[in-house]
């Protein structure tokens, strides 16, 4: 007997799994659901959760998610899809949304049905990320217009309105340079490796062939050096030869042959005399004089010893103006400006109420009712009324305030792209200049990954075996907007680079909060205050398809852990659209992002407020479970 359930979406979320299984052709396939990013790694996929209401704009993209990820599995190969993988930024950018396209448009041609609901997915991915209002093309995403041209002439569909408008802004330049390779769309699209190849020349048309790096089908240069190697070898005389000259050698002179024979076994016995002599000091060495092994490689976490990562030789921490040149972040901070101007007025009201808060706590503070110190004026009404009352006095008290240092961590993942990164940008710029005239030091960090799918640290572990379980599988780039000695005059134009298309990757978050808590910890101030703004759990494709599933979750939960086990650092937490208090002991999750301005200001200013109670009020700490 079926098992009843109360939740309404329970019926429907069952039918949904079962039809992506079938439709990814593998029955196998884990299917479930998340507040987390949706998203695939090996056999497990992960679809947006979907609430008791049940909304049309639920459903449809849900429904959209599921085929899409399910039509990736079962017409996309990893392997091959990582030979042809370019090595630069923008060219792996147009490769990936190519082969989206490629897996998408197939699924439209032999299951029709999946259009609609992929075409309700891009709309709304389209609509939140503001497509529809961009005039023009330096604004919009190439790689992204890439994708949907490529889907459009496969499937013959028009596009959501806001991803048409992407589309068209980039169409003629599109056609224009590689209109020639687009006609062999048609001949490649059921064939992976062919269309990889019809991909690479596409991205070689539109000027970034310098970022395809190695051709894959090139011939190996070592196999023809053997190749040349190999006539030389058989010029050589063989040991055939030697022996038989050394046998002629022994018949022409035998006494000589008989003294040399005798010669050789001497020194065969002395050297087994030798070897016999030397494997008994091994056995008889005492144990003080043991040869030392060499020492084991320190952990890459103090938090967990048994987190590994592949290879470190490839991540980054960088500086945000060596990633962009002064000209072009200027430009896209004016582009940052220009896109929160409606928000500026209330965040800075909320920064203005923030800095009135800390001042206040920084101001004069008394205690009365003593028996010596300055007169209270305010109670000499009573001592009038009654002669007999005592005077008061009060006395002025000292304030340790001023000794403290803030680390802002901002989340640079893909999922934040748009509105997101745009307002904790924003944000993260007017608390670094309240604080400051509050004499409160301010760090700004970000982290993401260097590359989609791996990178350089992947296609090492692809050509090198491809070890069971390799660990962490992508390169890291952790980004300095601005350090905490440097004022924010001279960094204000860094967080634009947040706004620089093709920057927003991969995140794993455990690492980023360690290095962010090692920064932190080395600082001389007395107080220590580390803010993450994250919008859900750590997510990377290339690591977690070779990992056990909870593999940068778990160190994510370590590393805090650590962190508030050590007690050095105070952390916080805010979540946009995702809980993280399942994380974060001191944590709040706000559903729209134009909330995090309040949430980061109410959070700050709690840590500085005396009472305990409204402190625990504020930032809705929760016990540790």
């Amino acid at each position: 007997m079926a098992q009843k359930t109360d939740n309404p979406a329970d019926p429907f979320k069952k039918a949904l799994a079962q039809a992506t299984k079938v439709m990814a052709d593998d029955s196998d396939l884990n299917v479930s659901y998340s507040v987390d990013p949706a998203g695939l790694s090996g056999d497990s996929l992960r679809l947006p959760q979907i609430s008791r209401r049940m909304t049309r704009d639920e459903v449809l993209q849900a429904r959209g998610t599921a085929d899409a990820l399910a039509l990736r599995h079962r017409y996309h190969d990893a392997a091959t899809h990582a030979r042809y993988s370019p090595a630069g930024e923008m060219a792996r950018d147009l490769y990936e949304a190519m082969e989206t396209a490629r897996c998408e448009a197939i699924g439209a041609r032999h299951m029709p049905g999946t259009a609609g609901n992929i075409d309700a997915k891009i709309g709304a991915e389209a609509d939140r990320l503001g497509y529809g209002g961009i005039t023009t093309p330096a604004d919009a995403p190439l790689a992204t217009a890439a994708g949907y041209l490529v889907r459009h002439l496969a499937t013959g569909r028009d596009l959501p309105p806001a991803a048409q408008n992407v589309m068209n802004l980039w169409r003629d330049f599109i056609e224009q340079q590689a209109g020639g390779t687009l006609e062999n769309l048609e001949k490649t699209l059921a064939d992976q490796t062919e269309f990889a190849r019809f991909a690479r020349k596409v991205i070689e048309d539109l000027g970034y062939g310098d970022q395809l790096g190695d051709d894959p089908d090139a011939p190996d240069d070592d196999q023809d050096d053997e190749a040349e190697q190999t006539p030389e070898e058989d010029e050589q005389p063989d040991s055939s030869g030697q022996d038989e000259s050394d046998e002629s050698d022994a018949e022409a002179n035998p006494e000589q042959s008989q003294e040399q024979q005798q010669d050789d076994a001497q020194a065969q016995v002395s050297m087994d005399d030798m070897a016999d002599e030397d494997m008994g000091e091994e056995t008889e060495l005492p144990e003080g004089e043991a040869p030392m092994e060499p020492p084991a490689p320190a952990p890459v976490s103090d938090a967990d010893p048994n987190y590994t990562v592949y290879s470190t030789e490839y991540d980054e921490e960088i500086r945000a103006e060596d990633l962009a040149e002064p000209v072009e972040l200027e430009r896209l901070r004016a582009y940052l400006d220009q896109q929160l101007d409606p928000l500026k007025g209330a965040v800075s009201r909320l920064a203005n109420k923030l800095q009135r808060r800390l001042q206040a706590q920084q101001s004069r503070s008394w205690e009365f009712d003593r028996e010596e110190g300055i007169l209270d004026a305010g109670r000499l009404a009573r001592v009038v009324a009654n002669p007999t009352t005592p005077l008061s006095f009060k006395v002025e008290k000292d304030m340790e305030f001023r000794d403290t240092v803030v680390t802002l961590l901002l989340d640079n993942s893909g999922s934040m792209r748009g509105r997101p990164i745009s307002i904790a940008a924003i944000c993260a710029d007017v608390l670094a200049r309240t604080l400051e005239r509050c004499s409160v030091k301010v760090e700004i960090l970000g982290f993401t990954t260097r590359a989609w799918k791996g990178g350089q640290s992947r296609e090492a572990w692809l050509n090198e075996g491809r070890r069971q379980v390799p660990g962490r599988l992508n390169d890291l780039r952790h980004i300095i907007y601005k350090s905490a000695d440097a004022p924010m005059r001279r960094t204000r134009d860094n967080l634009g680079l947040m706004m620089k298309e093709g920057l927003l990757k991969e995140n794993i978050d455990g690492e980023a909060l360690e290095w962010a808590h090692r920064r932190l910890a080395g600082r001389k101030e007395a107080r220590k205050i580390m803010m993450v703004i994250s919008d859900g759990a750590p997510v990377d494709d290339s690591t977690l398809s070779v990992n056990p599933a909870n593999y940068l979750e778990k160190h994510l939960r370590d590393v805090i852990a650590m962190i508030e086990r050590r007690k050095a650092v105070e952390l916080l937490a805010i979540g946009i659209g995702h809980d993280v208090t399942r994380y974060y002991d001191r944590a709040v999750t706000i559903t729209d992002v134009d909330q995090l301005a309040g949430a980061m200001t109410e959070q700050l200013a709690a840590l500085f407020d005396p009472d305990p109670r409204a402190r625990a009020r504020i930032m809705g700490i929760r016990k540790a479970g």
